[in-house]
Parts: structure tokens; C-alpha cells; sequence
């Protein structure tokens, strides 16, 4: 039985935690500091209850290169005006050795970005995976994996794993690490326990009817999770740009749209296992269409099999939309994973606007829905929607795949 980070005694220990702080910068400012604030119960309980904060994080994808665009002392003051301490930082996060010892009760130290060590991913750098020499070199690699995370880990006399945004990923910070402490030392964070309660919630303790809005421009990059949960639920809705490849599918005119051509079959194969799960598939019958691919377009609402060339499909139409709220209604489990239609342009948000509405209103009626997906979440918080749904998910990629079904190494290695 994992530990909870409630129940444990921090009093005197250091604990080394793994946040997710790879937030948005512009000239070196924060520009949306919802990541960090995901993380400060956490960090908060563990300094109330006499411990000592080692943070880690990466930022952007330095690929094992020290790049100063993407360095955490960027936000040191913002951490420490956030947290109600003063913050250290440690310029490597493998030499933060006297900055550790340093470390007294209620203190916090930030090391410096992970992924400025190819060996926080633990992939090989500069060989491809056709190189013969490649299978060699990643053996190699994830020794020298194993040894990142005996560094980090012997910092602290415990690890506390919060980053839910990482969690698909077995990094050294995120999973190996755990190797190197005891079950009973090593625990989920506060906002990790809430995703995998949320998580649970809608896939695990189900309440029926279970409706699922799953939107994109691609059926290719759903059709995993698309495929799970027509073993799960009771209504599928497909928007945004995929529902141009269900129409292609069945010979439609879709103008300028976007369509994959080689995931045809797909599309089919996903309404024959909707039939045969006895599940219902909600598509989109008319779009709202424009002459170019631009806020500014010329508009015009055309049944989504039947949109004339020079024109294409960039929001659902108006019986759409009516169909997709009625699917909604009564709902009692939902979950919305991307957006119906093109809703950074504020003209073609309507579609977007009726599902986010919708899902407010039967959470109102007792209805549990979970937010998830960078696209999802910005269309909740653009119309202010946030605080009328059960929870948003921080963690996109983590999210989709535990829907998947996949084992999350960064839960995995707590949980066990």
C-alpha cells in the first residue's frame, strides 16, 4: 500500500519533488503560471510539516543541451513569491551536492532544468534507430539513466512524484528514481492524487449514461483512445476536423477540409465497433464553413457531406450543435477531449462554445466531467467555464494515454 503524502512524517526530512514547471515564457516572464500553482499544495504541506523542498522540473526540450532560453532560474522569484519562501537554485542539477546539505527545515532549493542531461529521457543522442550501432548505444544510455536518478535520489530522504504531465514518460525523475527509495518513502503529490482520482472517476466508477466528446483535426492521433472507450461508454460524439474523414468515408464532398485519405477504413472500422458495442456514435451533419482558413472568412453553413470546393469545414453547424447538446444532456460521466471546431478563431467558436456549455450545465445537474487536453482546457478557461466542470486535467499527453488504457510509468512507480 503506497504511502499517502498526508500520513507521512516530513518533520526533518529533505524530500526531492517532481513538478511540472515547464510553463510558457515570453522574454523571460511567465505568460500562464497554471502549472505552478497546480503544484503548491503539495509543496506548501510538505514545508507546514517541517520538511525541506528539493524541486525539480524540466522546461522545453533542450534535447541534453544546456540552453539558456530554457532555464529554470527564469522562475526562481516567481516560485518564491508564489510559495511564501525564498527559493535557492542550483545551476546542475547533478553538482547541487552543497546546496543539498545547505537545506534547513521549511527551506526550498529548485534545480536547474533535467532535460539539460540526455540522460534524464534516457534516449540515445545523435545515433537514429536505424543505426545498427543504436540498440547498443541505448543499453548504454539507460545505465547511465540509472545512475541520474541514484544522484537525484540521494538528495533526499524521500520522493514525492506530482508532475502528471510527465507521468506517461519513464524518465529518471518520473519513474527510475523510485528504485533507489523505499515504497513507504516514496509518494504522489496532491495534484497527481487528484488526477488519478479523476481519472478513476470516469474510467474506473463509471455512472451511466457515460458520454465522451472527443474532437482534432486527425482520427489517426485518437483512435487508440477512440477504440477504449467504445468498450466504455454509452455515447461517442466525433468533432472538430476528423468528422470530414467519416464523411470522405462514405463518399462525401468535403471541399477544402481537412481529411486523412488513408484512415478511410478507419473511420469505418470505428462505426462498425460502435454498432457492435451497442454504442451510440454522434457525428457532425452540417458545418459552419469558410472560403479560407482564417478568423475573417466569408462564412457559410453546408452540410458536412456536401461542402463545395474553395470551401472548407472550420465549426460545427447549427443542427450539430443541437445534436451534440442533446447527447450531453442527462449525462451522468463525461469526459471532453478536444474542441469542435477551429475555436482560436473567435468567428468559429460557436461549436466549441455549445459542447463546453453543455457540459456545465449537466455537471450543474450532478454529472461528473473531467476536462483534458491543452485544446479542451483553453476552450473551458476562454469561455469562462472552468470553475463549471469537475475537474481539468493538467496533464494532456498522461491523460490520453491512461484513457487509452496504458500503465503510467510515473504512477506505476509509486503505486506499483
Amino acid at each position: 500500500m503506497a504511502t499517502k503524502i498526508n500520513d507521512y512524517d516530513f518533520s526533518g526530512k529533505k524530500a526531492i519533488v517532481r513538478v511540472d514547471f515547464n510553463v510558457p515564457l515570453q522574454d523571460g516572464k511567465i505568460t500562464d503560471d497554471t502549472r505552478i500553482r497546480g503544484a503548491l499544495p503539495t509543496l506548501k504541506l510538505i514545508l507546514s510539516k517541517g520538511g525541506s523542498l528539493i524541486i525539480m522540473s524540466h522546461m522545453g526540450k533542450p534535447k541534453g543541451k544546456v540552453k539558456p532560453e530554457l532555464s529554470l532560474s527564469q522562475i526562481v522569484d516567481a516560485v518564491s513569491e508564489k510559495l511564501g519562501v525564498k527559493v535557492k537554485f542550483a545551476k546542475d542539477c547533478q553538482k547541487a551536492d552543497d546546496e543539498v546539505a545547505a537545506l534547513k527545515p521549511g527551506e526550498a532549493l529548485l534545480l536547474e532544468n533535467l532535460r539539460y542531461y540526455p540522460e534524464e529521457e534516457g534516449k540515445p543522442v545523435g545515433i537514429e534507430k536505424t543505426d545498427p550501432a543504436y540498440e547498443e548505444a541505448k543499453k548504454e544510455m539507460k545505465a547511465s539513466q540509472k545512475e541520474f536518478a541514484k544522484k537525484l535520489a540521494s538528495y533526499a530522504d524521500c520522493w514525492v512524484m506530482d508532475a502528471f504531465g510527465t507521468a506517461h514518460r519513464k524518465h529518471a525523475s518520473t519513474a527510475v528514481i523510485a528504485d533507489y527509495f523505499k515504497p513507504e518513502d516514496r509518494m504522489l503529490g496532491l495534484l497527481m492524487e487528484k488526477e488519478v482520482a479523476a481519472v478513476d472517476a470516469v474510467l474506473g466508477n463509471i455512472k451511466r449514461p457515460f458520454v465522451a466528446i472527443m474532437g482534432g483535426s486527425k482520427v489517426s492521433s485518437k483512435i487508440g483512445i477512440i477504440e477504449n472507450l467504445l468498450g466504455k461508454v454509452d455515447k461517442l460524439v466525433l468533432c472538430g476536423g476528423m468528422t470530414y474523414t467519416f464523411a470522405k468515408a462514405h463518399g462525401g464532398e468535403i471541399g477544402d477540409s481537412i481529411v486523412e485519405l488513408d484512415k478511410l477504413d478507419v473511420a469505418l472500422g470505428v462505426e462498425a465497433l460502435a454498432k457492435k458495442n451497442g454504442v451510440e456514435l454522434v457525428l457532425g451533419t452540417d458545418s459552419v464553413c469558410g472560403d479560407s482558413f482564417s478568423n475573417d472568412a466569408k462564412q457559410a453553413v453546408y452540410p458536412s457531406n456536401a461542402i463545395p470546393a474553395g470551401w472548407q469545414g472550420l465549426d460545427a453547424g447549427p443542427e450539430t450543435q443541437k445534436a451534440f447538446v442533446a447527447a450531453i444532456k442527462g449525462a451522468k460521466t463525461i469526459l471532453w477531449n478536444g474542441p469542435a471546431g477551429v475555436f482560436e478563431f473567435d468567428n468559429f467558436t460557436a461549436g466549441s462554445r455549445a459542447v463546453g456549455e453543455a457540459i456545465a450545465e449537466a455537471t450543474s445537474e450532478g454529472a461528473f466531467s473531467l476536462i483534458g487536453g491543452g485544446d479542451s482546457v483553453a476552450c473551458v478557461n476562454k469561455f469562462g467555464l472552468a470553475d463549471k466542470v469537475s475537474y481539468i486535467s493538467t496533464g494532456g499527453g498522461a491523460l490520453l494515454e491512461a484513457i487509452e488504457g496504458k500503465v503510467l510509468p510515473g504512477v506505476a512507480a509509486v503505486l506499483g
